[in-house]
């Protein structure tokens, strides 16, 4: 059984920062790529940011600059740093990751519960 946990979504005023967290915990022999995802109201879930088990990352343009994705592997934990939010930032954050289960011959793709943020004066 594997398992992404996220935390650190909230409400923030515009221009404010947050920092989600996930980790990933059960049997787990590997993780590849991890990344966050968001979703909005009436909107397709959309990548924001991933990065590689050997630490390339990749960003949405309209979070370039803004938001930085970092990952701990001896803690099987993925950040999602974001400075400067804007309302449109606004949306129920994922948390998506490429793990290969102990036992298993091939990685799956397993997603965190989301996580609300809200960027609101």
């Amino acid at each position: 059984q594997v398992q992404l946990m996220e935390s650190g979504g909230g409400l923030v005023q515009p221009g404010g920062s947050l920092r989600l967290d996930c980790a990933a915990s059960g049997s787990i022999a590997s993780i590849n790529a991890m990344g966050w995802y968001r979703q909005a109201p009436g909107k397709q879930r959309d990548l924001v940011a991933s990065i590689t088990s050997g630490g390339t990352t990749n960003y949405a343009d309209s979070v370039k600059g803004r938001f930085t994705i970092s990952r701990d592997n001896g803690k099987n934990t993925v950040y999602l740093q974001m400075n400067s939010l804007k309302p449109e930032d606004t949306a129920v954050y994922y948390c998506n990751a490429i793990i290969l289960q102990k036992g298993y011959w091939l990685a799956r793709n397993y997603w965190g519960q989301g996580t609300q943020v809200t960027v609101s004066s």
